[in-house]
């Protein structure tokens, strides 16, 4: 602003003055020549009166500073002091001739591009007819301009210094409140200001309220957006088009499993993991398709899904979400193996019914064994009925489905009772069963506890050797009922007892009794869902102890 203030003061300035020089040489050219024109005047009187008096005698001698001529009444020339008259052409037609013949005087003005001069033409008709003139020579404006362009390059020049320092001076005094205000402070006082800066001053009082109430609504806005996306479980990160991270939250680095830092729009997302898929999934995002990609490492799954991000249709970034489906993959593993084990074991029942079926359809039986026959069908269809109704209940148990009311049970009773449920099977081995402990209550439902008993005697019993012994013992510990099975069977192998409680998963199947396969997995699910735990010690050969504890009453 100063320098255009300079410029303006000093053109304004510079313009005055060659404005005021043509004035001064136009006024001064004007008034030389009316002088001159006055003068010339003067002579011709002058001269006219000699020659009335003296005719042409009086020409003799005369050595006047201005050239003289003398005209016929008809142009013819009769005299001129500068050429021979007898060679000189008629004058009638000039144009001061013309005006002296007819108005007595008469005046002209000729410029001569050769001389770069104009000629000034004084006439004056005697009473004889005949005409005196008297010319001089004056030059144009042009030629005195540059006659007097040295003198007047010195005063310009002094001028054009002169109007620098004042210029440069003014433009800093004027310029120098306006750089005095703070514009971002609270106070603006207006008695400093000029006038006409009043109503900006108002403008960007107004604006900077404005602009204070969107910073303020931003940075709230900003930190609810952090706040947010740092309690997000999933990863988010937002790219710029050329791959650096513009935001990011704390669980994106943690699914990444990078410890980098990145530094908004300097740090480039390939710093902050290298892997195949996620490197597509950036580039097919910046190539404006979305794409999902699953990332899999040390038996951990996360998918990555990555969108472009349009402005006015034009690409300007992408968006990543990363999302740990660790659980979810194995929950689906879970389920495809689940759906496996189910129709597996539902085929081998229903093969078996199918066969004796239709061997007794094509009268192959003799009448004396269709009961064996008979029997079979029945103990095969007990068995998947048995099968079905487990699965059943490990789908509630699942869901959380309510099995039953809640009620204080008392588990030295409900020992008692399943021990009695598997008494034929035992006899059957010759396994000793036997209940110690005291009273001890636990809350639940009754069917499910029932359910989780009998399931680890039933093992017990299943799995233990001949002669052997199965040993329930109930305890009030204070903190809550606390159960233990131990029995004296053949024990489970330090590699299986993480998948003890996986569906269909049996240890050995030569000492299976037929069951499902699902019986600690209704264990497990039944506990957590009565809020117990289950612990487990087992020694190949000597045999297995499942523990379990129940939180105290108080609690439920």
């Amino acid at each position: 602003m100063t320098k255009r203030i300079f410029r303006s003061i000093l053109t304004v300035s510079l313009a005055a003055l060659l404005a005021a020089l043509v004035l001064i040489v136009g006024v001064l050219h004007g008034y030389f020549q009316n002088r001159v024109e006055d003068d010339l005047h003067n002579q011709a009187v002058y001269i006219a009166q000699g020659v009335e008096k003296s005719g042409e005698a009086f020409f003799d001698g005369l050595s006047p500073a201005s050239r003289v001529t003398w005209i016929a009444k008809d142009g013819t020339v009769l005299y001129d002091s500068w050429e021979d008259a007898s060679k000189m052409e008629n004058h009638a037609d000039r144009e001061e001739v013309k005006q002296a013949m007819t108005q007595g005087r008469g005046t002209a003005v000729r410029y001569s591009s050769t001389l770069e001069q104009q000629t000034i033409y004084s006439a004056l008709r005697l009473d004889d007819s005949t005409v005196i003139r008297v010319a001089d020579t004056q030059y144009s404006v042009w030629k005195l301009v540059l006659q007097a362009l040295q003198p007047m390059a010195i005063v310009i020049l002094a001028a054009l210094a002169l109007a620098a320092v004042l210029a440069s001076r003014v433009s800093r005094q004027i310029v120098q409140p306006i750089n005095a205000l703070d514009l971002s402070g609270p106070g603006l006082k207006d008695e400093d200001l000029y006038d006409e800066l009043t109503p900006l001053m108002a403008k960007l009082r107004a604006q900077n309220r404005q602009i204070n109430k969107q910073i303020t609504q931003l940075r709230r806005r900003q930190e609810e957006f952090s706040a947010i996306t740092e309690n997000m479980s999933e990863g988010f990160l937002v790219l710029d088009t050329r791959t650096r991270v513009l935001s990011n939250n704390s669980a994106a680095l943690a699914l990444l499993e990078t410890d980098c830092q990145p530094k908004p729009g300097e740090t480039s997302v390939y710093v902050l993991s290298r892997e195949e898929g996620f490197r597509r999934c950036v580039e097919e995002a910046l190539a404006g398709r979305r794409s999902e990609r699953m990332l899999e490492k040390d038996e951990r799954c996360r998918q990555v899904i990555a969108s472009p991000v349009l402005q006015d249709g034009h690409l300007s970034g992408a968006v990543l979400v990363i999302l740990d489906v660790t659980e979810r993959e194995q929950r689906e593993s879970l389920r495809r193996e689940f759906t496996a084990n189910v129709s597996h074991e539902l085929k081998t029942p229903l093969t078996a019914i199918s066969g004796t079926a239709e061997i007794l359809e094509n009268g192959l039986v003799k009448p004396a064994d269709v009961a064996h026959f008979a029997g079979n069908i029945h103990r095969e269809a007990g068995r998947l009925i048995h099968l079905v109704n487990d699965i059943i209940k490990l789908s509630r148990l699942d869901e959380g489905v309510q099995e039953g009311l809640w009620d204080r049970v008392d588990m030295l009773r409900l020992a008692h009772q399943v021990i009695e449920q598997v008494r034929p099977a035992a006899e059957k081995k010759n396994v000793m069963l036997e209940v110690r402990g005291t009273v001890a209550f636990a809350a639940g439902v009754p069917q499910i506890l029932e359910e989780i008993l009998y399931n680890l005697c039933d093992n017990a019993v299943a799995y233990n050797k001949e002669d052997g012994s199965v040993t329930v013992t109930v305890e009030d510990t204070g903190a809550g009922a606390r159960v233990t099975v131990s029995d004296t069977g053949v024990g489970i192998p330090k590699e299986a007892r993480e998948r003890v409680f996986e569906r269909f998963y049996r240890v050995d199947k030569s000492h299976s009794s037929g069951g499902t396969g699902l019986g600690l997995s209704i264990v497990k699910h039944g506990a957590a869902y009565l809020g117990a735990t289950v612990e487990l010690t087992s020694e190949v050969g000597k045999g297995t102890t499942f523990v379990l504890k129940f939180p105290p009453l108080e609690e439920e």
